[in-house]
């Protein structure tokens, strides 16, 4: 995990996210990275995670 900053991505809000606002978090696909922000926030640091590592959590929350 760390806290690289994707150039030109484009963020997509979670499906779970309202439109009344709220705790929201946005995505964004890179070659190699999920990146994961605020939507709150979007100028704060954001966490990359390898798609790796995002797949085995993806995994693991669906199991819960």
């Amino acid at each position: 995990m760390s806290s690289a900053e994707p150039t030109a991505v484009t963020w997509v809000k979670s499906s779970y996210s309202g439109n009344e606002g709220g705790e929201c978090l946005e995505a964004a696909v890179t070659p190699g990275a999920i990146h994961v922000r605020d939507s709150k926030a979007p100028a704060r640091a954001q966490l990359a995670f390898p798609r790796a590592e995002w797949a085995a959590f993806v995994r693991f929350a669906g199991e819960r």
